[in-house]
């Protein structure tokens, strides 16, 4: 009875709400990320994007809102992003993922946060943060408009991916810590181990002084790590192939996505630029 409901408010909802397909086809053309999608992916993240669009609230601080346009192709864009995330998933998973999505929320800049931080002594560290974005329990996904701008592609970096994925892992617990639920064929100790051998790999090289094949900020925290994982999934495929095997294979099966066959180039690979710190 349930799925018999769903599928007429999906159904009632089609034919209130058309998906504009003129402005989902400027989405798709503006993004690198968007444009890879098969047309039956593209399909089905569109009715996605456009269902989040009426379902949850995208705000511009109002001094971007002055003098910024954010047309519907712009917004289309930015939902797209969002739901890439849960494209593989069932619909009911997807609404369950995004229970605790409220509102985008985008401000005209990187913005600061005083941080308090205690190390290994008990010594407490109290120092001034930059941030791309941030999001909470239950408070709404913020993000910077020019590191929203530098999103969409495949250079690793993606802020609403990034912050999406902490959403993901906030789905049972009141902090990120990188241990999302998880579907039944996925078993804890194996994302454990799996996420604990790469979190270790990433440790080790910057003891020694060398370069991390993904963006350092794995490395502050497992909650930064998953993200920032996330973030090389969909948009540096080959590189996390290349230097985590088996964490792609593992969010593979996590996602039920493989970004690799998205590449322009598959099999390609490219250095992973070094954004803005993020959380």
């Amino acid at each position: 009875m349930l799925d018999r409901l769903r599928r007429w408010q999906a159904e009632r909802f089609e034919t209130r709400h058309p998906l504009p397909e003129a402005e989902w086809r400027e989405a798709r053309n503006r993004l690198p990320l968007l444009a890879a999608l098969t047309d039956t992916e593209a399909e089905r993240l569109g009715w996605r994007a456009w269902r989040l669009l009426h379902t949850k609230r995208v705000s511009l601080h109002p001094e971007l809102a002055e003098n910024t346009p954010f047309d519907p192709s712009a917004r289309l864009a930015l939902a797209a992003q969002a739901c890439l995330l849960t494209l593989g998933w069932e619909e009911e998973e997807h609404r369950d993922a995004f229970a605790n999505v409220h509102e985008i929320l985008i401000l005209p800049e990187a913005f600061q946060r005083r941080v308090a931080d205690m190390d290994e002594a008990g010594v407490v560290h109290e120092y001034v943060d930059e941030r791309a974005g941030e999001t909470s329990s239950q408070g709404p996904v913020v993000v910077s408009f020019p590191d929203l701008m530098e999103s969409g592609d495949f250079t690793g970096f993606n802020v609403l991916i990034h912050e999406l994925a902490h959403k993901l892992d906030l789905g049972n617990s009141l902090d990120v810590d990188g241990f999302p639920p998880l579907p039944r064929e996925i078993d804890a100790k194996e994302w454990y181990r799996v996420f604990m051998g790469v979190w270790e790999d990433l440790q080790s090289r910057l003891t020694r002084g060398e370069p991390t094949p993904i963006d350092d900020y794995a490395a502050t925290h497992p909650g930064e790590c998953f993200a920032v994982c996330c973030e090389h999934f969909f948009t540096a495929p080959d590189v996390l192939e290349h230097a985590y095997p088996e964490l792609y294979a593992l969010l593979g099966r996590y996602f039920r996505q493989n970004p690799q066959a998205r590449l322009p180039t598959p099999g390609s690979t490219r250095p992973t630029p070094a954004p803005p710190e993020r959380h």
